[in-house]
């Protein structure tokens, strides 16, 4: 079970027995709010879900919005720090533009990653 007690904000995976009674006492004191309510012994693979599939399908331009925000900068600082247009950027991230190896290196220079990781068409090794 995923809930989530609104003020203040916890989230929390209650896995086990007495789920229901744990969360109807969390209930006496916070407004919770039960996100899902899965039946044991019900779960699957995350590479089943909808999320992992739509996540996947730009890995890539995520790994890169990640190291971007890791790394405390803006589109625009990135841009700036790389001699492109912020729009390029931003195609980047969101997969409507693919770079070349020349420009994975020098993103992972200047987000300081591993330059596999932010390679179009191989696997990352882990």
């Amino acid at each position: 079970m995923l809930a989530l007690v609104k003020k203040p904000h916890i989230e929390l995976s209650l896995h086990g027995e007495h789920v229901s009674e744990l969360v109807a006492w969390i209930r006496k004191k916070y407004d919770v709010a039960v996100l899902a309510d899965e039946p044991e012994g019900e779960f699957i693979p995350i590479e089943g879900t909808g999320y992992w599939k739509e996540m996947e399908k730009n890995r890539v331009g995520n790994l890169l919005a990640g190291a971007r925000l890791k790394a405390g900068m803006t589109q625009a600082q990135l841009a700036d720090k790389l001699g492109i247009r912020q729009n390029m950027v931003s195609d980047y991230e969101r997969g409507r533009r693919t770079y070349s190896d020349a420009m994975a290196k020098r993103l992972s220079k200047t987000l300081k990653v591993k330059e596999e990781r932010l390679r179009y068409g191989r696997e990352p090794k882990n």
